[in-house]
């Protein structure tokens, strides 16, 4: 580095190594506890500081950049800060994205002396946090003393990055700005665990084996498969080949099998999978799992688990009937199976028998009142080789999920965590991250008042993402699982809102359709704007949702009304 610092600080040296590990943008929200922090993370100039208006928003925005980045850093407060920060923190464990929250707290002295302190629960005990922190990182460290910061910083960075979860590091403001001693080799945190050669040699065999039994074998591809990295996205299409089987993916795995290739089957999503995908599925008698995740809500209310023993390819192991190996790293896995297995094209045979015929779709007249399905008509048209899509929580999921992607279209979606108001503030950090990307964003409206803020920030940065707002005036997923008053919400005036956020120097767009030919031209004038985020705020009926929701949403309720199971029954 150029002109290094006299005095090298705890600061310092989590300012480089974050910087050494590819991050370029991190997200804070200042608070007492971190401003010495934040000062020293400015400092480095290989770091952008984003702010952002709430922890929260913070949190979610350092979420979507980790998506696009493969990792990233939040920068919060004690407590106030932090502990709104957990929100996407929970989030990136769910999702599996190494999002490093980093948190200032009390000054090193205060808890000897039994000081009662602002930011605290009123208790001269801060170690709650930390606790905390525990339960939803891989790795959570609190440095109290500015020699061990270099060990704790380095031990959280690199369980992170391997486990592809988020971890905590807790640095309090007194030490900051202390000095410690200058970094050793980054390779020393970011040298990957390879497979163990015999485990993967041995369990790719025994997998060739098992299937070469089998006579109808299917892959089922799950969201961990992206974020085992390591090309294993390749190395999939490439065991898709050496098969010549039928490959479905997950919704939450959406576009990480290409839906333009010819083994592709749709969506396995029960009773609301796309292209009689789960037909092929449930026809299978080998179920090579890659990567999934089977939830109440991925499988309808647990009324779509398969019912044939599953092979399991995780991140880190591969598990079948009969045998389990570890230390398996899924790319290798998946590359050294297909260079062993046999090709058996029987469930294509019998798939190209069973597809359905393509949809026909009617175009509204420009006249015509605005409806779901013409949104999503108009939407799949905007999709092409650098659009990313992110779907939010809601009926959205469920359109998004029935668009076709292009070549080179990616999908975002926070299926395990399932946080309203998500898509916001990821979209944002994703975009920093790829400002060379097409950013979608389709958004219900109640979705949209949870973090509503961080458009402001979109603005800010004159990022010139697409929101295609739904305002349908209430929480429709939560009308599908369980109506009542409570789902019904305040209407704002979104597109007016939008255009306060521009303050004396932004470009954001607000616009209104409430029909197929305002949309059009709304959707024009988005593409026209490049210097800042557009909102279409798209009025529909509050019954128009699709028949996947209302299907969907009856299993989840039946699931989550379930009866108490007695003991010994």
């Amino acid at each position: 580095m150029s002109s290094l610092p006299t005095k090298y600080t705890v600061g310092d040296y989590l300012a480089e190594r974050l910087a050494q590990i590819g991050i370029r943008h991190h997200f804070v929200v200042p608070g007492d506890y971190n401003l010495v922090l934040l000062d020293k993370l400015q400092a480095n100039p290989n770091l952008t500081e984003v702010g952002c208006a709430n922890e929260l928003n913070c949190s979610l925005a350092a979420e979507g950049y980790a998506r696009a980045n493969g990792v990233s850093a939040c920068v919060v407060t004690f407590s106030v800060g932090a502990l709104s920060a957990f929100n996407g923190t929970g989030s990136a464990y769910a999702e599996n994205l190494p999002l490093i929250l980093i948190s200032g707290s009390p000054n090193t002295n205060d808890a000897s002396q039994f000081h009662l302190l602002h930011h605290t629960l009123g208790t001269t005990d801060y170690s709650y946090q930390l606790e905390m922190a525990k339960k939803i990182t891989c790795c959570a460290v609190a440095v109290a003393r500015a020699h061990e910061a270099p060990r704790l910083i380095d031990r959280a960075i690199r369980h992170a990055l391997l486990a592809r979860k988020p971890c905590y590091i807790e640095i309090p403001t007194n030490l900051s700005g202390a000095e410690c001693v200058r970094p050793g080799p980054i390779s020393a945190v970011t040298d990957p665990v390879t497979s163990d050669k015999a485990a993967l040699a041995a369990a790719a065999n025994c997998a060739s084996e098992y299937l070469s039994g089998k006579l109808k074998p299917v892959i089922l591809v799950g969201p961990k498969l992206r974020r085992a990295g390591d090309g294993a996205e390749q190395a999939l299409i490439k065991l898709a080949e050496a098969m010549g089987c039928a490959v479905a993916v997950q919704p939450a795995a959406k576009g990480m099998f290409p839906e333009d290739h010819k083994q592709f089957v749709g969506i396995f999503w029960g009773t609301v999978s796309t292209d009689a995908a789960d037909s092929i599925v449930h026809w299978a008698d080998a179920l090579l799992c890659v990567g999934t995740a089977f939830t109440d809500y991925s499988t309808v209310g647990w009324t779509a688990m398969p019912d044939i023993p599953l092979m399991a390819a995780e991140m880190d192991h591969v598990t079948f009937p009969g045998a389990h190996f570890s230390r398996v790293r899924l790319g290798e896995f998946l590359s050294h199976l297909a260079t062993t297995v046999k090709f058996n094209n029987s469930t294509m045979i019998e798939y190209n028998r069973l597809k359905p015929d393509p949809v026909l779709v009617r175009t509204a007249t420009p006249s015509d009142e605005l409806t779901r399905k013409e949104i999503s008509r108009q939407i799949q048209a905007l999709l092409d080789s650098k659009t990313t899509l992110f779907v939010e929580t809601g009926d959205s999921w469920f359109n998004g999920v029935q668009l076709k992607l292009p070549p080179g279209a990616l999908f975002e979606i926070e299926m395990a965590w399932g946080h309203i108001g998500w898509s916001i503030p990821a979209a944002f950090g994703y975009a920093l991250r790829h400002p060379d990307r097409k950013i979608i964003v389709m958004v219900g409206d109640g979705s949209f008042q949870v973090t509503a803020q961080e458009v402001s920030q979109m603005v800010r940065f004159n990022l010139p993402i697409t929101i295609v707002l739904i305002n349908n005036r209430g929480y429709t997923i939560e009308v599908e699982i369980h109506d009542g008053s409570y789902n019904k919400i305040k209407n704002w005036n979104y597109a007016l809102l939008v255009q306060a956020f521009n303050g004396e120097d932004g470009n954001a767009k607000g616009l209104t359709a409430k029909t197929a030919g305002e949309l059009q031209d709304a959707i024009k004038a988005a593409e026209e704007n490049t210097k800042g985020p557009t909102l279409i705020e798209c009025s529909i009926d509050q019954d128009d949702c699709s028949r996947e929701l209302i299907t969907w949403g009856h299993f989840v309720a039946a699931a989550n009304a379930r009866p108490p199971r007695l003991p010994g029954v």
